[in-house]
């Protein structure tokens, strides 16, 4: 058990880190590319650069946002999507295998802090789960992946919570394999699913705000495509 919890944390969690760092890079120089494409092709010389940018960072902070529209799949969604990406980085643990793994590391958060945010990773990702069940909208959109994914993170907090626990019935080294392994799952499983849009969202935010602008003579052509071409009389 102690050479595959080792193996886990190891060769495989570099395999499964590499796996997800160049395909989500990949997804970014891809995105990039047809942003670039598209402003080309609008020949618009005019855009407010300074204000799409802006309008961009409150998306990816959207305190003044949550409270207008489905409030409380706004909140929920916020608090999972912060705790889930602050706990993982922040954590010492994590810290130490980052260094263990690729020599880096950087100041972490007490373990208090840590336990506080699982739980409210926890929290809000049951209550996402029961927003998708039982409202009939939210379930009318929402996929497998969309349950399989918040299930397995869910899964990956709570196996992290309680392997260190005195409660946990579960022997150490199991509960850790078991955790490991499955962090090791959404790291692979992150540039082919909608974890992606961690780093896909702020560039669709732009996307919408900058590229999404007709071409010179595109009404001419559009009406051209309807009509017919019109003959001068």
């Amino acid at each position: 058990m102690h050479d595959m919890l080792q193996f886990a944390r190891g060769p495989l969690f570099r395999l499964a880190f590499l796996v997800m760092a160049l395909g989500l890079l990949r997804l970014v120089i891809l995105a990039l590319w047809g942003i670039g494409q598209m402003i080309y092709r609008a020949r618009d010389h005019n855009n407010p650069y300074s204000k799409i940018v802006k309008t961009t960072l409150t998306w990816l902070i959207p305190i003044q946002r949550l409270h207008r529209i489905r409030p409380w799949l706004s909140y929920s969604s916020f608090l999972f999507h912060m705790g889930l990406i602050v706990t993982p980085i922040f954590l010492l643990d994590h810290i130490h295998l980052w260094r263990a793994s690729i020599g880096i590391s950087w100041p972490g958060i007490p373990k208090t802090a840590a336990d506080a945010l699982t739980l409210l990773v926890l929290a809000a990702g049951i209550l996402l789960i029961g927003i998708r069940i039982f409202n009939p909208y939210t379930r009318r959109v929402s996929g497998f992946m969309d349950y399989f994914l918040v299930l397995l993170i869910l899964f990956i907090f709570s196996t992290g919570f309680i392997a260190s626990r005195p409660y946990n019935p579960i022997p150490y080294e199991t509960s850790m394999l078991i955790h490991v392994l499955s962090a090791d799952l959404i790291l692979l499983l992150a540039p082919f699913t909608k974890i992606a849009h961690c780093v896909l969202f702020p560039l669709v935010r732009m996307t919408s705000e900058l590229a999404w602008k007709f071409p010179p003579e595109a009404g001419k052509d559009a009406a051209i495509q309807v009509h017919g071409e019109v003959k001068p009389i």
